[in-house]
């Protein structure tokens, strides 16, 4: 019987050994200990997860009902002999799902079977586990390290099978298996797309990728991910959502326009208005994900569909080719009109031309990419880079604080933060309560209370799973934050619902962004 005591028991000897090396080595031989389904819970938790990765709900349990149940003693077991892992993670799955009215107390009694009869050992890395903060040095990239041991193959196998299930579950079932080769890209099984870094200007796009790259729109839509069998077309949002359903428009243009038999390609839906031209982000999400009357929602806001990749071609893996190949396959895999423009420029003037082009179409801006390449599923590896006329980024709010005078009633003061890539970390970054309109801090302030974690004299601790576009003047140092940058004048764009919180902006990026400003920004104060 693999326990929950074991569990903590290695978390612990984890925390105490220093050596990344000997890290891996203990994790690897827990892993392998286990039955892989057990393994793949086991893994989940290790990185501080009580929730699986793909479409589960948060916990939203809060730190007060926590401590209540731990100083009332109203911890007894409610199932005899010791808890497994399984337990344990079945217990946060029906916590998970609970709702509605009296759900605080239905947690509750959820909460104290699951400290109940736990030791002082067990106790500490449960309260860690439900804080998210495991705090033992275990990451992702040091699970994949572990992962690839236990399996017998390279650190780079277990990451390219990584990014292609973009489910760490699923790999470390395969890895204790020692099935891990499967991985790779399947029709039918959608996997994260390959994602790009911000550039300031296309100067800086072209000097990044080596003085010459492919440039194309950088469209304001949805992106999509479309398999094709034969006359079976599916399509799959960036956060692996089937919408195939909702867009037969585009459906049936894939069918139509893909004279490959079998095929997996990248690209990007985006509604076209009476003037023909783009339109905003949200009509387009409004459009894509209406479930009902989906035709004659094609009628009034058509949709445009361009696609700028290939990963998989005529049951061929072409993921691995450099860009410029897959180009070339693209071009006679798809018709000219659903095809994305791509161009390959290497001067700077040309670049700007094409960029103010692309504005001028009512576009975001452009995507600057490098000609060798390779596609890596849901990574940043510098070889996308977005250039934009106004700078954004993607950032999670963390917390928020209760509104005073006109907002009196309503969470809008939201703690903005970025992911630090070198440890995984969230940062913050800032504060903002501009960008929303009176009916929008109702549905933030219903979103955020649904995902509170705890609660202050000021406002509420939230899961991290808000993910918001921020418009912003200039990135600051600031000693306010613990990132240390501000964003001055940010404000809220937009909710990216289509986007998951592994996918925000890193610290990383900020560091860069302050450089390219010349390191000029301003101290910055609290807000």
């Amino acid at each position: 019987m693999n326990t929950f005591r074991d569990f903590a028991r290695t978390c612990a000897e984890l925390e105490a050994e220093k050596s990344r090396k000997g890290k891996i080595s203990i994790l690897a031989r827990y892993l392998g200990g286990l039955e892989p389904e057990e393994a793949a819970i086991a893994a989940l938790m290790m990185v501080g997860r009580t929730t699986p990765e793909r479409g589960s709900n948060p916990l939203s349990v809060g730190w007060a009902l926590v401590r209540e149940i731990l100083s009332s003693g109203a911890t007894q077991p409610l199932m005899p002999g010791l808890k497994t892992i399984r337990d344990i993670w079945d217990s946060f799955q029906k916590i998970s799902r609970i709702s509605g009215y009296g759900a605080r107390e239905r947690k509750r009694m959820v909460l104290e079977a699951v400290f109940g009869g736990s030791s002082e050992l067990e106790r500490e890395w449960l309260l860690r586990l439900l804080s998210g903060e495991m705090r033992h040095g275990v990451n992702r990239g040091l699970l994949l390290d572990a992962l690839a041991e236990l399996a017998g193959v390279t650190p780079e196998r277990i990451r390219l099978a990584d990014m292609f299930l973009g489910d760490l579950m699923r790999l470390t079932s395969l890895a204790v298996g020692g099935m891990v080769g499967e991985a790779s890209p399947k029709l039918f099984t959608p996997f994260r797309p390959m994602l790009a870094e911000m550039a300031v200007d296309v100067s800086d796009a072209l000097n990044r990728l080596g003085g010459r790259a492919f440039f194309s729109p950088k469209y304001d839509g949805v992106r999509v991910q479309i398999h094709k069998d034969g006359g079976l077309v599916r399509i799959y949002t960036r956060r692996l959502q089937e919408i195939t359903e909702s867009i037969p428009d585009v459906v049936a243009e894939a069918v139509e326009k893909v004279s490959a038999r079998t095929a997996i390609l990248d690209g990007e839906v985006y509604g076209v208005g009476e003037d023909g031209r783009p339109l905003p982000f949200q009509e387009t999400m409004r459009r894509v994900g209406r479930e009902h009357d989906a035709q004659k929602a094609s009628a009034i806001i058509p949709l445009n569909l361009k696609v700028f990749d290939v990963i998989y071609l005529d049951d061929v893996e072409v993921w691995h080719k450099p860009l410029w190949e897959r180009l070339s396959l693209l071009e006679r895999a798809v018709g000219p009109d659903i095809l994305a423009p791509t161009l390959m420029l290497s001067d700077i003037s040309e670049a700007e031309r094409f960029f103010h082009r692309c504005l001028g179409d009512g576009f975001e801006g452009v995507m600057a990419k490098a000609a060798n390449s390779p596609y890596t599923p849901g990574r940043r590896g510098g070889y996308w880079l977005k250039v934009k006329k106004v700078e954004y980024l993607d950032v999670v709010i963390v917390a928020a604080e209760w509104g005073h005078g006109r907002r009196r009633g309503w969470l809008s003061n939201y703690h903005l933060a970025v992911r630090d890539g070198r440890d995984g970390s969230l940062k913050m970054v800032g504060k903002t309560f501009k960008g929303l309109t009176d009916e929008g801090f109702r549905q933030m302030t219903r979103r955020l209370l649904s995902l509170k974690k705890a609660e202050t004299e000021w406002g509420v601790v939230v899961e991290p799973v808000t993910v918001v576009e921020v418009a912003y003047s200039e990135v600051q140092r600031s000693p306010f934050y613990d990132s240390g940058y501000a964003l001055r004048f940010a404000r809220i764009r937009r909710v990216r619902d289509d986007k998951d919180p592994s996918e925000i902006d890193t610290l990383e990026k900020l560091e860069r962004l302050y450089k390219a400003q010349g390191g000029g920004g301003r101290d910055s104060g609290g807000n």
